[in-house]
């Protein structure tokens, strides 16, 4: 890194930790990943006490996601706290429309700023960047309607600005892949149900810890599972052993067919429509 660049990022990371102090108290809606960690950092490094994290924990949730936000935020030394809710009780969300995001955005969002006045803390944040504006995120809106603050995406932060000032100020969650909510592994307007997230989720947890991929979906195509991962990681399922443990795996959660997509991880793959792509 250069020493211009360095020192733009801490320039940007001063500018953020004063707008953060501005807020006086704040909860910041942590997920685990960079995004959200990277916010939650910065909270407590301006607010101290007067900064907490709060993860929500659903049936939408990788598995794993959970224990990483309690691990970031033991690392960052912030309160941490969880609240257990079920999206699938939105009325209409378990159709799979394609405002999904926007439907559950809300809902958790109100369950936060609920939280959060319950805390004493004044403002909720969340880990938006300016890069979100570029994809297809029907939930961005309801930052604007319920008053959630996203100190990156008002700084013009991109995510690629976020990794680099995470990996600068030693955050562990800096090179951790993007993961998104098990919901996005089913085409939108095929309905959403307990079991079928749970079996994408076990299968998913199957694959990463067979072969250590790091960017993986599991796509749910009702009977059949196409199986995403980042190109350069395709090589590590390409082996007659690993393939035939795999689909042994997915067939006793209940796949009939199971598929390597070589095209690999595409995000946002089911949003390409709306985005005139």
């Amino acid at each position: 890194m250069t020493s211009a660049r360095h020192k733009r990022l801490h320039q940007k990371i001063d500018e953020l930790i004063d707008a953060l102090r501005q807020k006086k108290s704040i909860a910041v809606a942590l997920s685990g990943g960079v995004d959200s960690s990277l916010v939650a950092m910065l909270a407590c490094r301006a607010l101290g006490e007067k900064a907490s994290a709060i993860t929500i924990n659903s049936p939408l949730l990788p598995s794993g996601d959970i224990n990483i936000a309690r691990k970031t935020a033991g690392e960052i030394g912030i309160e941490h706290v969880v609240l257990e809710l079920n999206e699938l009780d939105i009325p209409g969300f378990s159709n799979n429309p394609p405002d999904r995001c926007y439907l559950c955005k809300r809902f958790r969002f109100a369950t936060l700023k609920k939280k959060a006045n319950e805390m004493g803390l004044k403002v909720v944040a969340d880990g938006t960047t300016y890069s979100d504006l570029s994809e297809y995120r029907p939930g961005i809106r309801t930052l604007k309607e319920l008053d959630v603050y996203s100190p990156l995406l008002q700084a013009g932060i991109t995510k690629q600005q976020t990794r680099s000032i995470g990996n600068l100020l030693g955050l562990t969650t800096a090179s951790k892949p993007a993961n998104t909510c098990l919901a996005t592994r089913i085409p939108y307007g095929e309905f959403l149900e307990p079991a079928r997230l749970k079996r994408i989720d076990s299968a998913e947890v199957y694959i990463r810890a067979l072969t250590g991929v790091k960017t993986l979906r599991v796509r749910d195509h009702g009977n059949m599972a196409r199986i995403e991962v980042g190109n350069d990681e395709i090589k590590r399922l390409l082996n007659s052993a690993v393939m035939g443990k795999i689909s042994q795996q997915l067939r006793g959660l209940g796949y009939s067919f199971v598929t390597l997509d070589l095209e690999g991880y595409r995000p946002g793959i089911y949003d390409y429509r709306f985005q005139g792509k």
